[in-house]
């Protein structure tokens, strides 16, 4: 559900163990996926602990503001789904999932992220569309097994500098961030889609095109760090 959506007196409801367990799933290789998306949660569910071995766990289109430190508990998680849901900021601890694959948190309200995000190094897929980030945290470049990264609808208004150190990253969305090059024309960037794609795929001429406009970002970045 979209947050324009969602009615602003919607009454937050309560998930019971019971009710938690009717919601799990068997995912087609064999792992425990918890589905509680759709459910009016404005917290996550206090029983979930006790759910603490599955591997995929779906809170999307909730009312959720904040995750609890209990979140590290989920020490075999491999998809974190919170997508449309009233999330500001995330805790430390979920740098500790360290066999997370899927991170969504698409379409909340983080304007930050911590550094612990660094702690991911199993990731390969993390959403941050339709948030309130300008920046991410230099830490991200630890993600050394990313490949998709989803940076649309944010206030980005350059290509965050860490993104360029990760060599397995294959795709980078920034739709709709007010990107501007900040030479003195002041002239925007066409962001529609940046794609970050493996050379192999590539013929000569997109190649030659992809690492000279990666020369020139790096330049530029570089020549902003030192004036």
């Amino acid at each position: 559900m979209a947050k324009g959506n969602k009615s602003k007196a919607a009454k937050s409801k309560t998930i019971t163990l019971k009710v938690a367990k009717e919601c799990l799933q068997l995912t087609l290789d064999g792992k425990f996926r918890l589905d509680l998306s759709f459910k009016e949660v404005s917290v996550m569910p206090k029983c979930l602990p006790k759910l603490c071995e599955v591997e995929e766990v779906d809170l999307s289109r909730n009312l959720i503001r904040k995750i609890p430190d209990f979140i590290d508990y989920f020490i075999s998680l491999r998809l974190l789904d919170l997508h449309s849901n009233y999330l500001e900021e995330l805790p430390a601890s979920v740098g500790r999932l360290q066999n997370l694959l899927v991170l969504n948190l698409c379409n909340n309200r983080l304007s930050s992220l911590p550094s612990a995000m660094g702690l991911l190094k199993k990731l390969l897929t993390l959403s941050l569309g339709m948030n309130q980030l300008n920046n991410l945290p230099s830490s991200i470049s630890a993600l050394q097994e990313l490949r998709h990264i989803g940076l649309s609808d944010n206030k980005f208004t350059r290509v965050p500098f860490c993104i360029s150190r990760m060599d397995k990253l294959e795709r980078v969305n920034l739709d709709r961030n007010p990107i501007v090059t900040e030479d003195k024309s002041n002239q925007s960037i066409n962001t529609e889609k940046l794609c970050l794609v493996k050379e192999s795929i590539l013929c000569e001429d997109c190649l030659n095109k992809c690492q000279t406009d990666r020369k020139m970002m790096e330049d530029n970045e570089n020549w902003n760090e030192t004036n």
